[in-house]
């Protein structure tokens, strides 16, 4: 028997819907322009509207699609109307999320309840609710949950945060497993210190800086252009074969 023609594997997106989680600014920012770039319909979600206005403008700008979804994911009679009421899902990016250093010993209630919340909880439904109507529209999908570096290390001052996305880790393996028979996909996206609205102030601190750049062999920190080659990857037919795991994009910082 012959070998076949081999063909490289397409990173293209069009045709497809997308949903991203956190989409007006950083990270959801970045993923939400990338998967458009690639052809994607993106549906931008988050709680401010002008947030969401300005980057539909943006991508709409390059050519592209994009349409802001007003929800808050903390409320889940929303993720069920407005995700789960989506007239159709192939690809989500799950980023919304939160942290707040503090030392363990000082640890409050009030912010466990914060990040685990939507670090977690709001994952879980938000995916849910993407994951059934993947497997009502009965042809797969690809799952992307936003995790960190610290979902495979710890860090001090940041316990409830490396709690939070160990437990997205373990997610991501469980929902690959259990949904890879309807042809959804489900993976994370681990990057180390990427610098967004929401990182800038602790890189105000020189001795932060340098320790976080200490731990990262390749010195630098991460770009947002590095989060949106993954996410593509991630969502493209290029990934086939992938569920159930982590790129992770931290510069060697968790290979020592």
């Amino acid at each position: 028997m012959e070998n076949p023609t081999l063909k490289t594997p397409e990173m293209r997106l069009d045709g497809k819907t997308a949903v991203v989680t956190g989409a007006g600014r950083g990270l959801g920012r970045a993923c939400a322009i990338a998967l458009a770039g690639a052809g994607a319909s993106v549906a931008l979600v988050s709680r401010t509207l002008a947030d969401l206005e300005a980057v539909a403008d943006e991508i709409a700008a390059s050519g592209g699609s994009a349409q802001p979804l007003v929800c808050d994911v903390s409320d889940m009679i929303q993720i069920r109307e407005r995700i789960g009421g989506l007239a159709r899902i192939d690809v989500l990016v799950n980023n919304a999320g939160t942290n707040a250093p503090e030392p363990f010993e000082d640890v409050s209630e009030e912010n466990y309840d914060r990040i685990m919340g939507l670090n977690v909880k709001s994952a879980v439904f938000v995916a849910q609710a993407a994951a059934r109507r993947m497997i009502e529209q009965g042809d797969g999908g690809s799952i992307i949950h936003m995790s960190s570096q610290m979902g495979h290390v710890g860090a001090p001052t940041r316990t409830i945060y490396c709690a939070s996305k160990h437990a997205i880790e373990g997610l991501t393996k469980a929902m690959g497993v259990e949904l890879a028979p309807h042809g959804i996909r489900v993976n994370s996206v681990g990057p180390t210190f990427i610098l967004t609205p929401m990182t800038a102030p602790y890189f105000e601190n020189e001795a932060f800086k340098a320790d976080a750049l200490s731990r990262i062999p390749m010195g630098k920190l991460g770009r947002l252009e590095d989060i949106m080659g993954a996410i593509v990857f991630l969502a493209s037919p290029a990934s086939a074969l992938i569920t159930g795991t982590s790129i992770v994009l931290d510069g060697g910082g968790t290979a020592w």
